[in-house]
């Protein structure tokens, strides 16, 4: 297994590293403080992006593939949206499935069964954040699907963060003090980037509801919190940042070893891997471009491998009569 690097080697010297933070501190501070310091920016503002622009729509490849021993393709799915604004909120619109087109019929209620879902969300979302009670009373409501609208127009009202976001951003990691190691510069798609690599101790904290309720004996918690101790003791993750911007480009999740789990009897898993890229669509707007994940594991008939991918597609600010749009069979 891959050793850490011991606490000294976080504060070897970074030139320049001061020059890119845009906060205050006394003259003379440790690296690891400066390090602490710009990660807390990165992360604060990672999802600041998607609300820069009042209008724009998108659309969505979704593919998942498993194959077995000799590289053998046993099932697989491939999905195709496109995501536009309605009464003030991101609506993920179906128009392929595996190849086929989907009906209208079906496309419109499906898509009036999200927005109906993320207009609850939203609400909750306001009585969480004991908001004033005339903000909630003039929340958007669904229209029927005889009325809804099929162009594109609309300005975003939602404040919960629209799906594409937060799937790009699978790893809700929170900032952690002393876990960041700064690795170098590196060129990315021509852009000078921050390669730091991020070793959690608080990514996997146990936050299933179900799992952690009053009914979950001591033992039970003993074990998930060894559990959830040692998925954080082999993760690893490595980020590149435009330091400027304090943006996130990429990340790449890693799980080195898996010999701990209690399921080694049934099945190893040899390797788990993530990662997400940011593009820059429209000036200085940075929104999701890819996320893809693999998982390969052994089971007593051999080995088989999980490959799934998730590309965000031809951003575009909509004018007021555009329509969704339907790809042409490839």
């Amino acid at each position: 297994m891959t050793e850490r690097p011991p606490h000294l080697l976080l504060r070897t010297p970074v030139l320049g590293l001061a020059l890119c933070l845009a906060v205050s501190a006394p003259a003379h501070v440790s690296t690891q403080t400066d390090l602490d310091a710009f990660m807390r920016q990165v992360l604060a503002k990672r999802d600041d992006n998607w609300k820069k622009l009042q209008q724009y729509v998108l659309d969505e490849r979704e593919a998942m593939e498993l194959r077995g021993p000799d590289r053998t393709p046993m099932w697989g799915e491939h999905r195709e949206y496109t995501w536009y604004i309605r009464d003030g909120f991101f609506v993920r619109s179906p128009l392929k499935f595996n190849g086929v087109t989907i009906a209208e019929p079906e496309r419109r209620k499906f898509e009036a069964d999200y927005l109906r879902r993320e207009q609850q969300r939203e609400r909750r979302r306001g009585r969480a954040q004991a908001i004033d009670p005339v903000e909630k009373d003039t929340a958007p409501t669904v229209q029927s699907d005889a009325d809804a609208p099929r162009n594109v127009d609309g300005l975003i009202k939602q404040t919960r963060e629209p799906q594409f976001i937060s799937s790009a951003y699978f790893l809700r990691f929170k900032f952690e003090e002393g876990k960041y190691a700064l690795v170098g510069h590196e060129t990315l798609d021509g852009r000078d980037l921050l390669r730091i690599e991020y070793y959690p101790a608080r990514m996997f904290t146990g936050s299933d509801r179900r799992r952690t309720g009053r009914g979950q004996s001591e033992a039970d918690k003993a074990r998930d919190a060894e559990f959830r101790r040692l998925m954080n003791k082999v993760a690893l993750v490595t980020l590149w940042v435009e330091p400027n911007a304090h943006q996130i480009v990429k990340y790449t999740f890693d799980n080195v070893a898996f010999d701990f789990l209690p399921v080694g009897w049934l099945m190893h898993v040899n390797d788990l891997n993530a990662s997400m890229t940011m593009g820059q669509p429209f000036k200085d707007v940075w929104l999701p471009n890819a996320l893809e994940a693999t998982l390969n594991m052994t089971l007593a008939v051999g080995p088989f491998d999980l490959h799934y991918t998730l590309d965000y597609h031809d951003y575009r600010q909509p004018d007021v009569t555009s329509k969704i749009r339907i790809p042409e069979d490839r």
